[in-house]
C-alpha cells in the first residue's frame, strides 16, 4: 500500500533480503515481479533497497519482471540499467507483455486518472516489447535478458535484433509451464541457435494457484492470443506474423478504441481522481494537506445569502479533541422562519426557471468542487476523521451526484413527454418542482450525500433548506457557499445549522413544507415521518437509514479476496457507513481459516490520526460513539466470543478513538441494533443451511447492502433472488458505490427509495402533470386527414 511506503519498504525489503540471501546460497535466480501500475514506483523502491544491500554485493542472480504493456516499460529499463552501472552488477530481467491489462483499465476508470497506465491495444503492447528488447540489447552489459513469450512473431524479433546487435549478449526465453510447448520444441531442437529455454511452473496449494491457472486459460484462450490463433487451421499464416508496427499506424486513435477514464459514461465527464500509488502525487498531496491543517472555518445559518450572529461552540477534531478546527453558531426559532419565509417567496420563480438553467448551476459545482477538491479533504479529514483516500472518493461522489443529477433532468424534465392516445388529443406529462424541500444529512459523509439531496431537489425545481448534521457543520457550511458561488440563487438554498429536536419542532411542522429528504438513523427518520403525518396535506419522505448488512462466504470463496473485502468493508470510514459490513457468515469449512487470516489482517491494522496518511482506521465520531461501542463489547464479552481486538496507542487518548474488533456470534439474533461503528461479528454456517441464513438475513427487517463471496453461479443467484436488500456486491467489498453505477439505497427498516445516484431518484422530488388536449376542438384533425387516402374521405 503506497499510502504506507515507509513500512512497506521497511518490513518487505528485509524479508526479500532475507529470500535473496538464501537463494544465493542455492545457486538460484530470484526475480521480482512488479505487475501493478498502482504499486510500481513502491516495487522498484523494494527492488533498490534488496539490490543495493551490501549482503549481495557480487551476486547477479536477483532480478525484477517488466511488463511491456506498461507505458513505464522501457522507462525503467533505463532506471534499472543506471542501477546496475552504478553497483556493477548484471541484473536478470524478465520482460513479459503484461497478464492484467483489463484490470489496469478498470482501476484507471474507477480512479478517474488522466490516462491509463497501460496500451489500449494489443499492437502497441508488441511494439513497446519490441522496444524494450532493443533497449536490453543496448545495454547489454548490464543485464540478462529472459525474454517470456508464446508469441512466433515476438521470439523471432528477438532472435533477430540480438543477431543485428555488434556485441553478442546472452539471453534466454521463457514460457509457461504447458503453453507453447511446439513453438519452444522447434527453438530448442535447433542446434545452430543454441538458446536457452526455461519452463515458468507456479508452485503452491491448489487454492492459491487455481486462479492463477484460470486466469492464464482466459489469457491464452482469448480470440487475439497467439497461443490461440497457432491452432485454428482456418487462420493464414500472414494473419499470424503482422507485423505490429504497421498494424499500430492502422488503428484509431486512443479515444476510438477505448474512452479515456474521464469519458467513461457517455453523457456526463467522470470525476477526476488521485493516482495515490504516483510517490511524487503522493507526497505533494501530504505537504499541500499538511498546510491547511491550521485553516480555520465557521459555520452560521446562511439565510438569504446572509450570515447570523449567535453563540460561537468550538468545533473539535474527532482524531484529537484538544485541536480546533473552527466555530459554529446554531440557529434559532426565530431564524428557522426567516429561513422558510425566504424560501417560499422564491420556490415560483426557481420552478419556472428553464431546466437547463438549474443544470448548468450544478455543472459549475462540479467543476468548483474539483477545483477545491484539497481544501474540502483536509476539512473531511480534520472535521470528520476520514482518511485520506475516503476523503477523497467523497469529493469525487459528490462531484459525480452533481452532474449526474444534471443531465438527468435535462433528459427527463426539459421536455414534457408525449403518451399515446386517440385520434385529435394531445396527451404530455410533464415533471415540476414540489416547493420548499427539507434535506438533512448525516455526520459521516458531510459533503458528498449532503450536496446529492441538495442538487437533486434543486435541479428538481425546489427550494432547499439544509440542514447539516451537528458534527459536521463547518464542512457543510462550506459546501453551500460553492454552491452559491456556482450560480445557485442565494434566495434557493438555505443553510441552517440547528439541532434535530429544533428542526423538529420549528421547520417539518410548518404546513409550507413540501418534502424531506433525510439520511440517518431507522429511528431519526420514524420521528421524521411521525412528524410529517400529522400535516393535512400528504408530504413524501425519502429516507436512506441504516442496516444490519452482511457478506456470505461459500466453502469455494478465495480467502484471501474474502479477507481483504471483509476487512475493508467493515473498516473502511471506522465501519462508520449505512453500507458497511456487520455480520461475516462464513462456511464451517473454511470459518476457522477465515477467522484466523482476519485476526492477521487485523493486527497489521494502524489506527491513528488521518492527517498521518499511513493511518488505515480512524477515530469515530466523538465520545458518545466510544461510549456505545464500548457498552456493546462489553455484551459481547460476556454473550459472544471476542477474538481479537486492535490495539490502541497512548498518544490518542486525545481523540475519540475505538480499536476495531473481531467477535463470533451463535446466531443473528444476538444482534439487536445496528452497530454503528469498527466491530465484524462472523457467524459459522453449514453449506445445508443456506436457506436458513438468508431467512434470518431478511427477519432483521433491514435491507440495505449485502455481500456474496462464492464461485457458484448456483450459489449467488440464489441468494440474490431470495434476500430481501437494496444493493447486493458479489465477490468485491460492499461499499464505495458508484453514482450511475450502483445506484444506493435499501428497504424496510433501510430506507423508503428511490435508490440516489439512479434514474428514478429525481422523480421523487417532483409533482408530476398531465395535460390532454382536444385537438379536434377547432374542427377537426388537419394531419389526419392530409395522411388519407381521398376514397377513405368521401366514404
Amino acid at each position: 500500500e503506497p499510502l504506507q511506503q515507509q513500512r512497506v519498504i521497511r518490513e518487505i525489503s528485509q524479508r526479500v533480503l532475507a529470500l535473496a540471501r538464501q537463494a544465493r546460497a542455492a545457486g538460484v535466480f530470484v526475480t521480482i515481479d512488479a505487475e501493478e501500475a498502482y504499486r510500481l514506483q513502491l516495487s522498484l523502491k523494494i527492488f533498490a533497497s534488496v539490490y543495493t544491500n551490501p549482503a549481495l554485493a557480487g551476486w547477479h542472480g536477483f532480478g525484477l519482471a517488466v511488463q511491456s504493456y506498461q507505458k513505464s516499460a522501457v522507462s525503467v529499463i533505463d532506471w534499472l540499467a543506471g542501477l546496475s552501472r552504478q553497483y556493477h552488477r548484471t541484473i536478470p530481467l524478465r520482460l513479459v507483455k503484461g497478464a492484467y491489462w483489463d484490470s489496469e483499465i478498470k482501476w484507471a476508470q474507477q480512479q478517474g486518472l488522466v490516462d491509463y497506465p497501460v496500451f489500449t491495444s494489443k499492437f502497441a503492447t508488441d511494439v513497446s516489447y519490441l522496444a524494450c528488447v532493443r533497449r536490453l540489447f543496448d545495454n547489454g552489459e548490464y543485464f540478462y535478458p529472459q525474454f517470456a513469450s508464446h508469441n512466433a512473431h515476438t521470439l523471432s524479433a528477438v532472435m533477430e535484433l540480438a543477431r543485428q546487435c555488434s556485441d553478442e549478449h546472452e539471453y534466454e526465453f521463457q514460457r509457461l509451464f504447458g503453453m507453447g510447448e511446439p513453438i519452444y520444441n522447434a527453438i530448442v531442437s535447433n542446434s545452430d541457435w543454441e538458446i536457452p529455454c526455461r519452463i515458468y511452473a507456479p508452485v503452491g496449494d491448489y487454492r492459491e494457484l487455481l486462479p492463477y491457472l484460470v486466469r492464464r486459460m482466459l489469457e491464452n484462450g482469448a480470440n487475439s492470443a497467439f497461443v490461440n490463433q497457432f491452432k485454428q487451421t482456418d487462420i493464414a499464416l500472414e494473419a499470424l506474423i503482422r507485423d505490429p508496427v504497421a498494424e499500430c499506424q492502422k488503428q484509431p486513435s486512443v479515444a476510438q478504441r477505448i474512452a479515456l477514464p474521464a469519458a467513461l459514461y457517455p453523457d456526463r465527464k467522470n470525476s477526476s481522481g488521485v493516482n495515490l500509488g504516483n510517490l511524487h502525487v503522493l507526497q505533494t498531496l501530504e505537504r499541500q494537506i499538511s498546510e491547511l491543517a491550521e485553516q480555520q472555518y465557521n459555520a452560521s445559518p446562511l439565510i438569504n445569502g446572509q450570515t447570523s450572529a449567535g453563540r460561537r461552540h468550538p468545533v473539535t477534531n474527532p482524531a484529537d479533541q484538544r485541536l480546533i478546527v473552527g466555530e459554529a453558531v446554531y440557529a434559532d426559532a426565530v431564524q428557522i422562519k426567516q429561513a422558510i419565509d425566504v424560501a417560499d417567496s422564491a420556490f415560483q420563480d426557481w420552478r419556472l426557471a428553464v431546466v437547463e438553467q438549474r443544470a448548468r448551476c450544478l455543472g459549475n459545482a462540479a467543476d468548483l468542487l474539483e477545483e477545491k477538491q484539497l481544501e474540502l479533504v483536509s476539512l473531511c479529514m480534520r472535521e470528520g476523521g476520514r482518511t485520506v483516500s475516503d476523503a477523497l472518493s467523497e469529493v469525487r461522489e459528490a462531484v459525480d451526484f452533481c452532474r449526474y443529477y444534471a443531465h438527468s433532468a435535462i433528459t427527463r424534465f426539459s421536455i414534457p413527454v408525449d403518451l399515446p392516445g386517440p385520434v385529435g388529443e394531445s396527451n404530455r406529462l410533464s415533471y415540476q418542482g414540489r416547493g420548499i424541500f427539507v434535506c438533512i444529512s448525516p455526520w459521516n459523509f458531510p459533503i458528498a450525500i449532503f450536496l446529492g439531496q441538495i442538487t437533486a431537489a434543486l435541479v428538481a425545481g425546489n427550494t432547499v433548506i439544509a440542514k447539516p448534521a451537528s458534527a459536521t457543520m463547518l464542512t457543510a457550511m462550506r459546501c453551500i457557499q460553492l454552491l452559491h458561488e456556482a450560480g445557485v440563487p442565494q434566495n434557493m438554498l438555505q443553510f441552517v445549522s440547528c439541532s434535530g429536536d429544533q428542526l423538529l419542532q420549528h421547520c417539518l411542522n410548518d404546513p409550507r413544507i413540501a418534502g424531506v429528504a433525510f439520511t440517518g438513523s431507522t429511528d431519526t427518520a420514524q420521528k421524521i415521518n411521525q412528524q410529517l403525518a400529522r400535516h393535512t396535506k400528504i408530504i413524501p419522505l425519502i429516507a436512506e437509514t441504516g442496516g444490519q448488512n452482511v457478506m456470505i462466504a461459500d466453502s469455494t470463496a478465495l480467502l484471501q479476496q474474502v479477507v481483504v473485502d471483509a476487512i475493508q468493508s467493515a473498516f473502511n470510514s471506522a465501519g462508520q457507513r449505512c453500507s458497511a459490513l456487520r455480520v461475516l457468515f462464513i462456511d464451517t469449512q473454511i470459518a476457522d481459516q477465515v477467522i484466523e487470516k482476519l485476526v492477521g489482517a487485523m493486527r497489521e491494522l494502524i489506527i491513528g490520526d488521518p492527517l498521518q496518511f499511513k493511518t488505515d482506521v480512524g477515530p469515530v465520531i466523538n465520545q458518545h460513539a466510544v461510549k456505545t461501542l464500548n457498552q456493546h463489547l462489553q455484551r459481547m464479552q460476556k454473550e459472544a466470543h471476542v477474538w481479537y481486538q486492535c490495539q490502541l496507542a497512548e498518544q490518542l487518548s486525545s481523540g475519540s478513538y475505538f480499536a476495531p474488533c473481531l467477535i463470533e456470534l451463535d446466531h443473528m439474533s444476538q444482534l439487536t441494533e445496528e452497530v454503528f461503528g469498527p466491530v465484524l461479528h462472523v457467524i459459522r454456517y453449514s453449506t445445508g443451511s443456506l436457506d436458513q441464513v438468508i431467512r434470518a438475513v431478511n427477519a432483521t427487517g433491514y435491507g440495505l447492502t449485502l455481500g456474496i463471496q462464492s464461485r457458484l453461479d448456483k450459489t449467488i443467484n440464489t441468494i440474490i433472488n431470495k434476500a430481501h436488500v437494496g444493493n447486493v456486491y458479489v465477490n468485491r467489498n460492499m461499499i464505495g458505490a458508484v453514482v450511475g453505477s450502483q445506484p444506493f439505497g435499501g428497504m424496510g427498516l433501510s430506507g423508503t427509495g428511490p435508490k440516489a445516484g439512479g434514474p428514478d431518484y429525481l422523480k421523487r422530488f417532483a409533482i408530476e402533470q398531465t395535460v390532454s388536449i382536444n385537438t379536434a376542438a377547432v374542427g377537426g384533425n388537419t394531419e389526419l386527414l392530409n395522411n388519407q387516402p381521398l376514397s377513405t374521405i368521401q366514404e
